[in-house]
């Protein structure tokens, strides 16, 4: 990604304080799972270590510590039975999700050879669980529960812990990064409208505001041919431009390209939500013309870029792309009632890293429903799983993540240029799309190959948002 972020992730262990001088061994035995809990952990992630707390001082130095760092997660490893003021001080005034990670050492008892201390320390992390989250509750705090083993080894635990931490990165990005907002929303389209204030108090996104004017002049310092040269043939191994391309023929798109990677990382963007309604004239046509396989190319290197000045569905593209790898703008295009499939697409930037072979440029004359013309990009999205998410508000302000999964199957899709997919799904697609709009999720959704509800649902908890699951 042009711009790197490593969420934080709060971990500690609790046990119970009085065991530790009834049986001395126990200390030795805590510290040695602890380590090798956190070894398990993907360095992804920058970890804040709380320690292993076992009185409820050691608790509040270890939210002390989360507070100060701003974690995105807290993980708590159970070693044994431990009283819930354990947990609490160290979580008390956090607005993240707490994972209790309920890892015993061993698969199984040998019941006969078991005494006290070999229960309290190797078979023991369940007993408390059923206490903690009955205390989150009345705390009002998010929570979740893994158990696993690490006897034997399993994968299935650890999957789902970094699956925590990815939901994780999410919130990392949108708190560390910025979105750009160049122009306005397209003229009459109210479900995109959005207020900029309450999107930072409930997800923490802050929103720049760029003109037109400014971003017409953006390559005009941009003087370093080797970059610009290096960048020209980076996008022609991104794409298959209709009659041919050389670097000499992309060498204005190559400038811009260079220029809007500096103007991200110089603004610490993460997302950009742009919509042009000028007379795409001079300067201004150049830019416009190109400007769609130019923000394509932010996209492939992780800046969630979206067409129509949508916000909401560069949230949901950012979304995909921190948790899979890829983040495709889409909306309704169709329904195949003979097949029973939607078709599903879209047209202007894409995302070639959900592309199953080399996306396509051509120039076409004018850009439907928009001002101007140029360079039209079309991507073809992996046939199997597709999870689509679309961010939405209801009438209070408060947002709502809409998803649901399906599977993209081969066969005929329109050839004028835009991206689209047959997707089925398995309500069909009649009552898929009554589902999916009675949802009101607006008219853009952002896709993704893969099954990743799971992973939005832990998303959502971080954020605190509902989600309407439409189907999987």
């Amino acid at each position: 990604m042009l711009i790197d972020t490593k969420a934080r992730v709060g971990v500690f262990a609790i046990a119970l304080g009085a065991y530790l001088p009834q049986f001395p061994t126990l200390v030795g035995e805590f510290e040695g799972q602890y380590a090798t809990f956190k070894g398990h952990l993907p360095k992804t992630v920058e970890l804040v270590d709380g320690g292993i707390v076992t009185t409820k001082e050691l608790a509040m130095a270890a939210g002390d510590k989360f507070r100060a760092t701003d974690v995105d997660l807290v993980i708590c490893q159970l070693l044994t039975y431990a009283t819930s003021y354990n947990l609490l001080p160290a979580v008390r005034d956090l607005d993240v999700p707490v994972v209790l990670a309920n890892i015993q050492k061993r698969r199984a008892p040998d019941y006969e050879a078991t005494d006290t201390a070999t229960w309290l320390g190797e078979l023991y992390a369940c007993g408390a669980v059923g206490e903690m989250v009955a205390d989150l509750e009345r705390a009002g705090k998010r929570h979740a529960v893994v158990t696993g083993v690490e006897e034997g080894g399993d994968p299935e635990t650890w999957e789902k812990i970094e699956d925590w931490c990815r939901a994780a990165q999410v919130r990392r990005r949108f708190r560390s990064l910025n979105l750009a907002q160049i122009g306005r929303p397209y003229p009459g389209m109210m479900d995109l409208y959005i207020d900029e204030t309450n999107l930072y108090h409930r997800m923490g996104l802050y929103t720049k505001q760029f003109d037109w004017e400014k971003m017409w002049a953006i390559a005009d310092d941009v003087d370093d041919e080797a970059a610009i040269r290096a960048k020209a043939e980076e996008i022609l191994g991104t794409f298959d431009v209709e009659g041919g391309a050389t670097v000499e023929s992309l060498w204005n798109m190559a400038k811009y390209v260079v220029a809007f990677e500096r103007w991200v990382k110089d603004e610490q963007l993460g997302f950009v939500a742009s919509h042009y309604d000028g007379f795409a004239q001079g300067k201004a046509g150049v830019l416009d013309s190109m400007l769609i396989p130019a923000f394509s190319m932010l996209i492939k290197e992780g800046v969630a870029c979206a067409v129509e000045g949508d916000i909401k569905v560069a949230m949901a593209m950012g979304i995909l792309k921190t948790i899979s790898g890829m983040g495709q703008l889409s909306e309704m295009y169709s329904i195949d009632f003979n097949e029973d499939l939607c078709i599903i697409g879209h047209s202007g930037s894409g995302d070639a890293c959900i592309s199953a072979k080399k996306p396509t440029m051509k120039i076409v004359p004018v850009f439907h429903g928009k001002t101007g013309g140029g360079y039209l990009t079309q991507f073809y999205p992996h046939l199997g799983p597709v999870t689509y998410l679309a961010i939405t508000q209801d009438a209070d302000g408060h947002f709502k993540f809409v998803v649901a999964e399906g599977e993209n199957e081969p066969g005929p899709i329109f050839t004028f240029g835009d991206t689209n997919m047959r997707t089925r799904f398995s309500c069909g697609a009649r009552e898929f799309c009554d589902r999916w709009s009675e949802a009101g999720p607006t008219h853009h959704m952002a896709a993704a190959s893969g099954r990743h509800i799971d992973t939005i649902l832990k998303v959502a908890k971080i954020f605190n948002v509902p989600v309407n699951i439409v189907t999987r």
